[in-house]
């Protein structure tokens, strides 16, 4: 009897636990844009990529809880029906035709269900609309490098250090030039990697691609709600990789209009460089070529 009660208190504390991922975005739970402390789920959806992500997330999260009960509820059954003391003369048998056929083909079921909607979602993911604004992210040892292929200007986003930290800028997350867009519009990034492999990964948006030499990757999103979103690089790329952050400002089309010709006097000064070995490599393999 000490045994089963162990046994539904893990099953209660698991079950717990679950319910908490599950839960309606909070605070405590979710952040927009950032992680938050103590944070369990994923972040808060900004994009419709990131809606859909979330949602089957939180449905195949369903199926696996479902899953895991029904085993325990199982094992408790064998563990309390089936021990030496309540079944001293176990049954011989060793076969069952409708068990065998029911563990083969509902397995099969689950994961058609599974399959189906990750199928819709990638193809959401990989098929890019037409885009509004094009942007070009080069990942450097150790930052980011942005162009706006369409108004000619590119410039470099640095990590803030932290003691130089304004309010309530986020350490190691906040950078010295952010990359901006309009709220509500398709924005296509072009990826690519100037040294090393890179990754430019920002989670409310549901957007994680490689940075690669001499390849041009391509993602898109939308951001749907007005703020800043953070994102860093995901991939082990040397020794300051935890150093080179993503930060997403997202703005309406009037602020946006206004920071774009900002910008362009900003930065028109900056030379821009020519025939860099992304460049060659990505035209030297048959990729696209930004000029």
């Amino acid at each position: 009897m000490p045994v089963f009660l162990r046994t539904i208190a893990i099953a209660a504390a698991v079950m717990a636990f679950a319910a908490s991922l599950l839960m309606p975005e909070g605070a405590a739970y979710a952040g927009l844009g950032k992680a938050t402390p103590w944070q369990i789920g994923m972040q808060d959806p900004a994009s419709p990529v990131m809606e859909q992500v979330y949602w089957f997330h939180s449905f195949v999260l369903w199926i696996v809880t479902a899953i895991t009960i029904f085993v325990l509820v199982l094992l408790v059954i064998v563990m309390v029906k089936f021990n030496a003391r309540a079944n001293p003369t176990p049954s011989r048998t060793t076969h069952n035709t409708l068990v065998e056929v029911l563990w083969t083909v509902v397995p099969v079921l689950i994961l058609v269900v599974i399959a189906l909607p990750s199928f819709r979602i990638l193809f959401l993911q990989l098929n890019t609309p037409p885009a509004d604004l094009t942007i070009k992210a080069t990942g450097v040892t150790w930052n980011w490098k942005y162009e706006y292929p369409d108004a000619g200007f590119e410039f470099d986003s640095l990590i803030v250090p932290e003691k130089e930290l304004k309010g309530d800028q986020p350490r190691l997350l906040t950078v010295d030039n952010e990359l901006v867009v309009p709220v509500n519009k398709v924005v296509r990034v072009l990826v690519t990697g100037f040294d090393v492999i890179h990754a430019f990964t920002v989670p409310s948006f549901g957007i994680k691609i490689d940075a690669i030499p001499g390849r041009l990757n391509e993602t898109w999103f939308t951001a749907t709600k007005e703020g800043w979103y953070y994102g860093q690089c995901s991939e082990l790329c040397g020794k300051d990789h935890a150093f080179m952050p993503i930060a997403v400002h997202v703005v309406s089309d009037a602020e946006y209009t206004s920071w774009l010709e900002q910008a362009k006097k900003k930065y028109a000064a900056a030379p821009k460089p020519t025939d860099k070995p992304t460049d060659v490599a990505a035209a030297a393999s048959g990729g696209y070529q930004l000029q």
